[in-house]
């Protein structure tokens, strides 16, 4: 499949078009970017190890009943994907307290929850991606209360199926963010990718940082960090 013309280029990602109005080719960059884009850097091999690491993850999810846009991986830094139009929404699941959860409410990091938690924030880089709720959400037309259920329940079944799977890697799941779209007959499906730069992931017994957090609060080995992670994920 080739790619026909550039649609968008985001902080880690490029979106190409293709001869099929369908699918869209995604094209993963080694630009890393925090706090809203105001830190910027490079990851060396960052975006051939979320493609690997995405594609993995959709594929798992699937086999699990959780519809995505994945269709095929093809090349290490380049996947065939269904085309959709995003949900302007992030939505980001909690297990253990953690980032801007912890800034944000005056804890500790590491508190696990009994339960997760479920956040929204309003994808619109000038207002900073502020945090909303469902309330918010269908007033400002962004889904109906029927996606957002939607939503809310394949975000749940995500966080079940990823539990499980890292917690048998020795990694623990602190936290992540997910993005659904439509597709051209209106189904939602999970978009965008799983990766380090999505997920907060902690070894299970040192408590060591393997994501992105290690580039946001400069503490070294990056690299190493996302080389590990997919070490465990494909057992390489």
């Amino acid at each position: 499949m080739e790619k026909t013309a550039l649609i968008y280029e985001g902080k880690a990602k490029k979106v190409w078009s293709t001869p099929d109005e369908t699918l869209c080719i995604v094209d993963y960059k080694d630009d890393a970017t925090a706090f809203n884009g105001l830190k910027k850097g490079t990851i060396k091999g960052k975006g051939a190890i979320n493609n690997r690491v995405s594609n993995f993850m959709m594929r798992l999810l699937a086999e699990q009943g959780v519809p995505t846009h994945f269709v095929e991986e093809l090349s290490d830094r380049e996947t065939l994907v269904k085309k959709v139009e995003i949900v302007p929404l992030e939505v980001i699941i909690r297990n253990i307290s953690a980032g801007s959860f912890a800034k944000n409410y005056g804890v500790k990091e590491g508190i696990v929850f009994e339960e997760p938690t479920i956040e929204f924030s309003y994808k619109n880089d000038d207002l900073g991606d502020p945090l909303i709720n469902s309330y918010h959400a269908i007033a400002l037309g962004l889904a109906t209360k029927e996606e957002i259920e939607q939503i809310k329940a394949m975000a749940f079944k995500t966080n079940d199926v990823m539990k499980a799977f890292f917690k048998g890697l020795g990694i623990d799941l602190v936290d992540f963010k997910l993005e659904f779209g439509k597709t051209a007959d209106g189904s939602i499906v999970l978009a965008d990718e799983i990766s380090p730069d999505t997920c907060r992931f902690w070894d299970s017994e040192t408590h060591e940082k393997l994501d992105k957090d290690r580039f946001r609060r400069d503490l070294g080995n990056v690299e190493g960090a996302y080389e590990e992670m997919l070490r465990r994920i494909m057992g390489e």
